[in-house]
């Protein structure tokens, strides 16, 4: 059989990694467009410029902010399915979720093939309503890809068979998120790295000589419906646990780094800085700075990674903090255990301030005997060899092509 290419519509939200993909697509001869569906708050800006400037067409989706049974989502959808005939694709790839609804309702009877993407953020495995609803709908997929094996397990208790549900691991841009101070992959003890830090802690007002965590992560509302109104990051488990853990190590500093995400969201972070006393008490030792558009300043600088979700697919924030060389504690929620071995990280349980404040003592044993840095190395290494964003857009695009070639060579 012969190369059989294709027209395909991306539709998705706002995101950078889109471009790899797209251009990945095009690299092996397919036709590309992009619909971006309307960007929630926080979303990355310049994503519709950047593909312009590759020469990607982008088109907007013409969906509500917010997919609701109303009168405007169906007005929505119906233009939406004008869009993808006209576009003339044949197949459509989607993600998150709100998009993946969209463009299987919006091609119900259209000769397209429909390819999911589960990437880190799946809120719609941990609500009930939405895994009810996600029973059914996965089944107008012809392939459901997942960014974790935990995402996978999801969709077999779903009904999904194995075939149809392939892991391929999210990546992170090893270029753009690599340490400051040297071109090779060991770093520990390096002259050239302390001079890095230095420099970094300097430019965010930190004691160079301090042991330094950081977390990365925008701030959601708590809902009642899930985890009894406690926020989906885990910043309250981190909070108690540092409080505990700092009372015994007084040269330690914890930089959070992330806004609220709408009026809510900078509602509870307020509320969570005034309950732990970061807004009138540096005795505390924890900074919180808004929203950054390059946190890679923050991983410079610190000597460990915490991510603490109560669930997740997955993690890019410690993704890229590992192909920075930083070593992380997890929670063992979702996917996020994927994202260590044993030698760069740790994994506590989730919701457990007492256990994630004995991971913490054991990070600064290993920083005082100048054993932590070796752990990044390490996870630096690892992210080389399995979360190179370069490699993990050819096995998606790979799973695309033989869900959708394959289907047409036949």
């Amino acid at each position: 059989m012969g190369r059989v290419d294709v027209r395909i519509a991306v539709i998705a939200r706002p995101g950078m990694w889109i471009v790899g993909q797209a251009e990945e697509l095009r690299r092996r001869g397919h036709e590309v467009t992009v619909v971006l569906t309307p960007a929630p708050a926080l979303a990355p800006t310049g994503l519709a410029e950047a593909l312009r400037a590759r020469r990607f067409e982008v088109r907007e989706a013409p969906l509500p902010p917010r997919l609701r049974p109303t009168p405007a989502t169906l007005r929505g959808l119906r233009r939406l399915r004008r869009l993808i005939r006209e576009l003339r694709a044949d197949a459509v790839y989607y993600h998150p979720y709100a998009a993946a609804v969209a463009a299987r309702l919006g091609t119900l009877g259209l000769p397209v093939r429909r390819v999911h993407r589960v990437t880190a953020e799946a809120p719609h495995l941990d609500s009930g309503r939405a895994r009810r609803l996600e029973r059914l709908l996965w089944r107008l997929d012809d392939v459901t890809i997942c960014c974790t094996a935990h995402v996978s397990e999801h969709y077999r208790r779903l009904g999904c068979p194995a075939e149809r549900r392939p892991v391929a691991y999210a990546g992170t841009n090893l270029a753009r998120f690599r340490p400051a101070w040297a071109p090779r992959d060991r770093y520990a003890g390096s002259p050239a790295r302390a001079e890095a830090r230095a420099k970094a802690r300097a430019e965010i007002g930190v004691d160079e000589h301090c042991f330094l965590a950081v977390m990365v992560g925008f701030v959601y509302p708590p809902r009642r419906s899930r985890y009894r109104g406690r926020d989906i990051k885990g910043y309250d488990v981190l909070l108690e646990a540092w409080r505990t853990f700092h009372a015994g190590a007084p040269r330690s500093h914890l930089v959070l780094v992330g806004g609220g995400v709408g009026e809510a969201g900078e509602t509870h972070r307020q509320g969570l800085m005034a309950r732990f006393g970061i807004t009138d008490d540096p005795g505390v030792g924890v900074t919180w700075v808004d929203s950054t558009p390059d946190v890679r300043p923050y991983y410079r600088a610190a000597d460990l990674n915490v991510s603490p979700c109560r669930n997740a697919g997955g993690s890019a924030a410690v993704l890229e903090a590992s192909a920075m060389a930083l070593p992380s504690i997890v929670s063992d929620a979702g996917g996020l255990p994927e994202s260590l071995d044993e030698e760069a990280g740790w994994v506590v349980p989730c919701g457990d301030p007492a256990a994630l404040a004995g991971a913490l003592e054991a990070a600064y044993r290993e920083f005082a005997g100048d054993r932590l840095a070796a752990r990044g190395d390490h996870a630096r290494r690892r992210a080389i060899r399995l979360f190179d964003d370069r490699v993990a857009a050819m096995r998606v695009v790979d799973i695309i092509e033989r869900t959708v070639i394959g289907v047409a060579q036949r």
